[in-house]
């Protein structure tokens, strides 16, 4: 099908993004924004879990327990990953772990509050301790919004509530809305791996 005009450029730039940060996480290259590839190498197990500042929130064994100043490990497989309500402020610094699963969480489960079971929150999600692993998981996220996406009509976008993701305001929000912050958030989290990766390279 074919989008409607006012999501095609949404739909080109989360493609876009999409298409980067994946690139920047497993190489062998990437392009550099100009059209230029550029060598980088796959994310490392080490520099998944890397921690850039004492105090930072990641994924972790639950049986170690949350990290420093989290009050739970949220999901329901060996690993979780480090949250709690209210969410302290300042926002803690968090591993790339902790941001692909974020970004992993919300993308999924988006999806499922979309046009999946309506089910599954955040404590049911099996939570990567890998970076291969984080890797997949984030792929798949990417491939489950993109159909969501893809199967939205001229209506669709501007009917309310057609995602009920319990952890946002999407209830109240004409979808095309939703569509505009998931692509923010996927920029924002994107830049602030690729950072990370850049900070890594250089401790």
């Amino acid at each position: 099908m074919e989008p409607p005009a006012r999501l095609a450029p949404l739909l080109a730039q989360y493609d876009w993004a999409t298409e980067r940060l994946l690139a920047r996480l497993t190489g062998p290259d990437m392009d550099s924004g100009d059209g230029e590839r550029v060598p980088v190498g796959a994310l490392s197990d080490d520099e998944y879990l890397w921690e850039p500042a004492l105090g930072s929130w990641s994924v972790r064994r639950h049986v170690d327990g949350p990290g420093p100043g989290a009050t739970a490990l949220v999901g329901a497989g060996d690993w979780g990953r480090d949250g709690g309500r209210p969410h302290p402020w300042p926002p803690p610094v968090t591993t790339i772990a902790w941001r692909m699963a974020h970004l992993t969480e919300m993308l999924t489960l988006r999806a499922e509050w979309t046009i999946g079971e309506h089910r599954r929150l955040e404590g049911d999600l099996h939570y990567a301790g890998d970076a291969a692993a984080g890797v997949h998981a984030l792929r798949e996220g990417v491939l489950a919004w993109r159909e969501a996406l893809t199967t939205a009509d001229d209506e669709a976008l501007d009917t309310v509530g057609r995602s009920t993701y319990p952890d946002g305001g999407d209830a109240d929000e004409a979808f095309l809305d939703v569509v505009w912050w998931v692509n923010q958030e996927v920029l924002h989290h994107g830049a602030e791996i690729a950072l990370l990766r850049d900070l890594y390279a250089r401790r």
